[in-house]
């Protein structure tokens, strides 16, 4: 159970740019007496603005219009939108139900009916009241909070806290929340104790933990309140419509063109505290050598002789905002070395960064010979679908792009005499819709790669047009429930065609909706001097794969299964709130390659799970798949301690999935082919399998 750390919708592009913003998007007995904690922290910072501004009016009025004339569902903007956008808002701002009382729900239930009315006024007053409410119920909080740390509670009695915030309910009275929150800091003291903090040091991070919330609570923004309220109504729609403030989509566009200027360093926000989670290799803050992760940054000053600003408790994003700079400029940070408590100040020279951790990267693996011929896999790690849009909407030759990239590697296997090609999706959270069409051409000669439906119900075709191929060998397509939109685009055409094999989880996210990203700026201010207002990023069509079928919460089938975590865990499209359904439109006439067929299909499954039924690491993750299941249906955690540290101290099939996950996503640091890696050990396998009987089918 973790505290929220920040609010704002935007951070979830923020954490995942990995250049100087990298942070999560968070959700949410008798007492002896004991040493009072540490002073408490100040929460004092300036309060929201009291009312929305003209700009809010005109953009709320834009993604509303946009909303009506283009969303794929056709859904009115009407009472039912306004009862999910109310839900969704609240569980963006108290998703454990710890601050607001029954009587502030009731209250904003009574006015929920206006949300709609309202919206196509431009009117966003509502999200006002509702986060004003929210930060005097968070000082409430505070007090009661301070009281509890000061005590020493019993970890002697047999008590449980709730896990699952669906089924709590809100506190009706000042009591009963006291009561949820002895509960959950006896549990947050419990996990502390468990990593071995204990006594003063675990009172004095949770206080910090608290206050540290409460005032980057207040730090919240207009755009950021903005964002949370017009994302919770957009979501109510699907959940892949969202606005975007102009930072939000700054950081979008950095994403998909994979450069940007600073110090190449990923940073977090922890308990209020920014540190390094990652330098990146070839970046500013790696020549230079004296940052490192886990040093913690205080102060921030621009140039040689600027004042360096204290940046304790700041909002990650007011941070990252400090510390990037155009190239060839001067920051100077003020850091506390790790295991260090005495500060020094680094200046760094900011730099043009490549993102290299979304691009594509290769390598080759020589795998045992087979009747005397050795069998070479190429292994090709592709983490998303980039393209830098900007550039290539200027015609620009040199426009990075991962079709591109992938030419390229493909060209050096063929120099390396390359048999077969892996082409890894499992962390492929998709991207470019272009690029999944381009990339699909460079394994098929001609022919459609996906179809797509908008609110009309005209289905139009997209094909590759291109004759020949860049690759026409071998292929196998590794993917996970983590595989989604354009990756199950191409491993869905793979697939289709025949060319190759799909191996994995039992199957793909299941996002089969295609998103339009329209600048609201140009919506409403037309020519060049539009000014930057965000954008709506819009779900316009549903794709469909060359056999007529939608991936839409069924994902991409797997040929080939391998025992995963992942596919158990709640985080495929179908797991989403007001996810859009499955359907089919017509098949596409195309011709199948048939390098893969059903017989082959069985042969290397079966060889496959006699493969998996031998090792140790696949009965590993069964062991943990057992353990997930017994434990996921469980809404209650006890707070005995004997019982809460021997539960901590089994296998936690959780955090041993998230922690693989952490590897995973290791970026440009992490290899392309890890000798840890049992997926792709055992997809390398099923290849080599594969290439046997392709060899045999030729021979004959």
């Amino acid at each position: 159970m973790r505290h929220p750390k920040n609010c704002p919708v935007r951070q979830r592009l923020i954490g995942a740019l990995v250049l100087v913003g990298a942070l999560g998007f968070v959700a949410t007995v008798t007492w002896a007496e004991a040493p009072a904690p540490p002073a408490t922290i100040s929460v004092e910072a300036p309060p929201v603005p009291l009312q929305p501004t003209a700009e809010d009016r005109a953009i709320t009025r834009a993604v509303v219009q946009l909303l009506r004339r283009g969303h794929l569902s056709g859904h009115p903007l009407d009472d039912e939108i306004a009862s999910r956008t109310l839900e969704t808002f609240l569980k963006s701002l108290d998703a454990m139900k710890g601050y607001f009382y029954q009587a502030d729900i009731d209250t904003f239930e009574a006015q929920k009916a206006e949300i709609d009315d309202k919206a196509r006024d431009g009117d966003t007053t509502f999200a006002y009241d509702i986060f004003n409410v929210l930060i005097q119920r968070v000082d409430e909080r505070l007090k009661v909070i301070d009281e509890m740390l000061a005590q020493q509670p019993d970890f002697n009695i047999e008590e449980e806290i709730i896990r699952d915030p669906d089924a709590l309910t809100w506190p009706v009275n000042a009591a009963e929340a006291r009561e949820r929150w002895r509960k959950r800091i006896k549990y947050d003291l419990l996990v502390l104790k468990a990593e071995g903090k204990v006594g003063e040091e675990a009172r004095a991070k949770l206080t910090k933990r608290y206050h540290g919330f409460a005032k980057r609570l207040r730090q919240t923004d207009a755009d950021e309140l903005l964002e949370m309220y017009l994302t919770a109504l957009t979501t109510s729609y699907d959940p892949h419509t969202s606005y975007m403030s102009k930072e939000t989509l700054e950081n979008f566009q950095i994403l998909m063109r994979l450069n940007l200027e600073g110090i190449g360093a990923a940073l977090q926000s922890s308990d209020g505290e920014t540190t390094v989670s990652k330098v990146i290799p070839g970046g500013a803050a790696d020549k230079d050598g004296r940052l490192k992760p886990e040093d913690r940054i205080i102060g921030v000053g621009q140039g040689e002789n600027g004042e360096i600003v204290d940046v304790v408790e700041r909002k990650l994003s007011d941070v990252v905002e400090l510390v990037r700079g155009k190239a060839g400029t001067i920051v100077r940070l003020q850091v506390i070395p790790a295991g260090q408590t005495v500060p020094v100040v680094y200046d760094l020279t900011r730099a043009q960064i490549e993102l290299k951790d979304s691009e594509a990267r290769a390598e080759v693996v020589d795998l045992p010979a087979a009747n005397g011929r050795p069998l070479r896999v190429g292994v090709i790690d592709l983490p998303s679908f980039y393209m830098d849009m900007d550039a290539a909407q200027q015609r620009r030759t040199d426009y990075k792009s991962t079709t591109r990239d992938v030419q390229k590697i493909l060209d050096g296997f063929k120099q390396q005499h390359v048999d077969a090609v892996i082409m890894d999706l499992r962390r492929n959270g998709g991207g470019s819709l272009t690029e999944a069409i381009s990339l699909t051409g460079l394994f098929i000669d001609q022919g459609p790669v996906v179809q797509v439906k908008g609110a009309d119900g005209e289905v139009l075709q997209h094909d590759d047009t291109e004759r020949g191929m860049a690759w026409d060998g071998p292929l196998v397509v590794l993917t996970s429930k983590g595989s989604a939109s354009a990756s199950e685009i191409f491993a869905g055409a793979i697939q289709d065609y025949g060319r190759g094999l799909v191996v994995g989880d039992h199957s793909t996210h299941g996002k089969g909706t295609v998103q339009t990203l329209r600048d609201l700026g140009r919506e409403l201010f037309f020519g060049p001097n539009a000014p930057t207002l965000g954008a709506l990023k819009i779900t316009m069509q549903k794709f469909y794969r060359p056999n007529g079928e939608s991936t839409q919460k069924r994902g991409v089938v797997a040929d080939i299964e391998l025992p995963s975590l992942t596919d158990h865990l709640p985080i495929g499209e179908a797991d989403l709130d007001y996810a859009m359904d499955f359907d089919r439109v017509p098949a596409a006439p195309f011709r199948k390659v048939n390098l893969v067929d059903q017989t082959m299909v069985n042969s290397l499954r079966d060889l496959s799970k006699q493969r998996i039924a031998q090792s140790s690491e696949f009965q590993k993750e069964e062991q943990n798949i057992s353990k997930y299941e017994e434990r996921k249906n469980r809404k209650t955690l006890t707070l005995k301690e004997d019982k809460f540290l021997a539960e901590r101290a089994e296998l936690d099939a959780e955090k041993e999935e998230e922690k693989k996950l952490d590897e995973e996503n290791g970026g440009a640091t992490r290899p392309v082919v890890d000798p840890k890696d049992y997926h792709l050990k055992e997809a390398m396998a099923i290849t080599a399998d594969y290439l046997r009987l392709v060899r045999v089918v030729q021979a004959n």
